[in-house]
């Protein structure tokens, strides 16, 4: 039986993109393919858990949003961990980097693409941490995605918001969890 590295579970609000405030059950994988300065994920902590282990923690909350996060989730998810979380009545979101692949049914895919090294096929949003470089590259990615530009842990908001001012098919997305200090 396969096991996953799961960093943590835990119920909240998203805090950030299109689903804002959402109640969801939040499942963190533990490790990453890209190394991000800005990134506040532990990578070493993880506890190992099957599909039926995950979906057993996850029925502990009331919502029937579950996202799969990380470091990297598309690094271990799976058809079969998909197929348990539906089969449970769950409605999957994934946040990925997009370096790599997505097993099929995940009902919403949100890409913060890091660099051009892109292997995902489709996603609904395309969330971008701003820089100060210019993203423009990744709003070419998926024809159709909504475009959230996110300034980098709030240090860079009014650049972020003059850039989103000057290029308006983007929109912002604040780490609202963040700011209003939501656990």
């Amino acid at each position: 039986m396969k096991q996953y590295r799961v960093n943590e579970i835990f119920y909240s609000l998203q805090g950030e993109g299109v689903h804002t405030g959402l109640p969801a059950v939040f499942v963190r994988f533990s490790g990453c393919n890209k190394r991000c300065g800005f990134c506040d994920t532990d990578f070493a902590a993880f506890t190992l858990m099957s599909a039926a282990d995950i979906v057993a923690a996850v029925m502990h909350y009331p919502s029937d949003t579950v996202i799969l996060t990380g470091g990297e989730p598309a690094l271990q998810i799976d058809d079969a961990l998909v197929v348990a979380l539906h089969d449970a009545g769950r409605r999957i979101h994934v946040e990925t980097n997009g370096s790599l692949p997505l097993p099929s049914g995940i009902d919403w895919v949100t890409c913060s693409p890091k660099d051009r090294d892109i292997r995902l096929l489709h996603a609904d949003e395309v969330k971008v941490v701003f820089t100060g470089d210019d993203p423009q590259w990744a709003a070419e990615l998926f024809d159709g995605a909504v475009l959230s530009l996110q300034p980098m842990s709030c240090l860079n908001t009014a650049a972020t918001v003059d850039y989103i001012k000057s290029h308006p098919w983007w929109r912002l997305s604040l780490q609202t969890h963040k700011l209003i200090d939501i656990p």
